[in-house]
């Protein structure tokens, strides 16, 4: 296959998106990644624009060894001057030309004629090799610049000494099949065209950046540019990830591979992501949070018998943790199923159905099942296999000028139900008393207790009682997504297992006598 070179411009492009602003230290560390990652080209920055970039420049060429770094200058002798200077103890140096070719930017922002665009491109280019072996020279807005002027202008760099010709789609204006065959006529029709590489940068105002970098490469460009996580001027630049999985999965297609280093993609993501403070969306290819997760019951029920029903690409791959299955309201019961069996439960069918039935109703009030989540479910689950009340509903009144009022409907053991209201010093303490009240059993709260069992402002609240009766202590914990509720089934957990020990004894014959409620 042929070898497609990756140019990385996260330094200097990526650091152009709004807001974002790299240390020094922080380009260091960036560069040696991409290192790792295995760029070929990495474009450091723009040594021009100020004292600090050069410098940046200048402690990033200290410290990369294999890959090549550029520097981007315009066309003018004291940029490409700047240029020199960052990059004078850079292992293997290219400069970086840039002048703009379209009528829109020749009339508005040059004031320049096609011949003087010409001129000018030539001279900054022979000006380059002075000082560099490499020199890449890029027709600023070519998607948009006539094809036959398109063709001189690259001829011209050639001829000048240019080592790489970059044609960009700068505002993302091209559509694949238009940008595709600019490139074939180029290939076609600039004499010389063989005797350099030619190369494209896409920007994605339109959302065609990675598609229209793959049809340039389909029409036979040696090299590709773009920027981690796609960050960049606008709407950003074209993604390295998604060009560069894309010729991988599709090596069939394109017939063309990067050497670079796949397991290394996830980290370089994540270390952008935190330098730049430019989260990675959870939709995001390849790198999002999402890319290898499933919710659906027929996808995961798919992922379950085979991972290539819904998988192309394993995580594994770019250096990430293994596919998810992630439980929500469209999860199915295998995939529950195989959730519990990971955290090291086996229920049976009967115990399975009112789990999965309970897993559900959560799933539609929270929106993250988390496995303590489950785990909590479960653990509740259990507990209450045996309990002789059950709560049916819970309804509390409370406002910071009246008295708290709760209303409970408790459903016994023998089928039928207590209905109870009481008023208390607070929305659970009124809650209690109604509870002592339906099932007929007082006890003194020796300790009460909360907690988050995951995070967020829809956690499950996990409450913990400790409530004591006859010089004997009973405990109970109860989960939801609502505190009182929580606290509710708590209390009933702990009450139950003080009637269950009651009434235990009492058929031992250990004990005759007590506050046994009539069912």
């Amino acid at each position: 296959m042929r070898k497609i070179y990756v140019f990385d411009t996260t330094l200097r492009d990526g650091e152009q998106s709004p807001g974002v602003s790299l240390t020094t230290e922080e380009k260091v560390e960036i560069a040696l990644q991409l290192e790792r990652l295995g760029i070929d080209r990495i474009e450091a920055g723009f040594a021009a624009t100020s004292p600090g970039d050069l410098q940046s420049i200048r402690e990033v060429a200290k410290r990369v060894k294999r890959a090549t770094l550029l520097s981007l200058a315009r066309c003018h002798m004291k940029d490409i001057d700047a240029a020199v200077e960052a990059l004078k103890e850079a292992e293997d140096p290219c400069l970086h030309l840039v002048l703009a070719t379209s009528p829109i930017h020749r009339e508005y922002k040059l004031r320049m004629s096609q011949d003087k665009v010409l001129e000018t491109a030539e001279a900054a280019i022979r000006y380059g090799r002075k000082f560099f072996d490499k020199v890449e020279f890029s027709a600023e807005d070519a998607s948009r610049t006539e094809i036959e002027f398109l063709c001189k202008v690259t001829a011209t760099a050639i001829s000048a000494g240019a080592t790489v010709v970059n044609l960009p789609d700068t505002v993302g204006f091209a559509t694949p099949d238009q940008f595709g065959a600019m490139f074939r006529t180029i290939k076609s029709t600039v004499p010389g065209i063989e005797k350099i590489q030619l190369s494209t940068h896409c920007h994605d105002d339109l959302g065609m950046a990675t598609a229209n970098t793959l049809a340039a490469i389909a029409n036979g460009i040696d090299q590709f540019e773009g920027t981690i996580n796609g960050i960049g001027e606008r709407a950003g630049n074209t993604c390295l990830e998604e060009v560069i999985m894309a010729l991988e999965t599709r090596s069939d297609f394109y017939g063309a591979q990067t050497g670079i280093v796949l397991s290394e993609i996830y980290n370089t993501s994540r270390l952008v992501s935190k330098y730049t403070g430019m989260s990675v969306p959870g939709n995001k290819a390849i790198v999002g949070a999402n890319a290898f997760a499933h919710e659906s019951g027929i996808h995961q029920d798919g992922m379950l018998k085979h991972r290539g029903t819904y998988e192309i690409i394993s995580p594994e791959t770019i250096g990430a943790s293994s596919s998810k299955l992630v439980l929500g309201k469209h999860s199915g019961r295998h995939a529950f199923k195989e959730k519990l069996a990971d955290l090291g439960y086996s229920p049976n069918e009967e115990q399975l159905n009112i789990a999965f039935a309970k897993f559900k109703a959560l799933a539609d009030r929270k929106k993250h099942i988390l496995s303590e989540d489950i785990r909590a479910l479960m653990d509740e689950n259990i507990a209450n296999e045996t309990k002789l009340f059950s709560l049916e509903s819970l309804q509390v009144i409370y406002g910071n000028r009246s008295l708290p009022t709760a209303s409970v409907r408790v459903l016994k053991q023998d089928g039928t139900f207590a209905d109870e209201a009481a008023v208390g010093n607070g929305s659970v303490d009124a809650v209690y008393r109604a509870l002592a009240k339906a099932t007929g059993w007082e006890a003194e709260l020796e300790d009460y207790r909360i907690q988050s069992v995951t995070p967020g402002t829809d956690a499950q609240a996990e409450v913990h009682v400790v409530i004591k009766a006859a010089g004997e202590t009973f405990s109970g914990r109860g989960i939801s997504t609502d505190i009182v509720e929580a606290s509710a089934k708590a209390y009933l957990e702990a009450i139950n297992r003080m009637a269950g020990r009651k009434l235990t004894k009492q058929e031992s014959g250990q004990e005759r006598d007590g506050n046994i409620v009539i069912y």
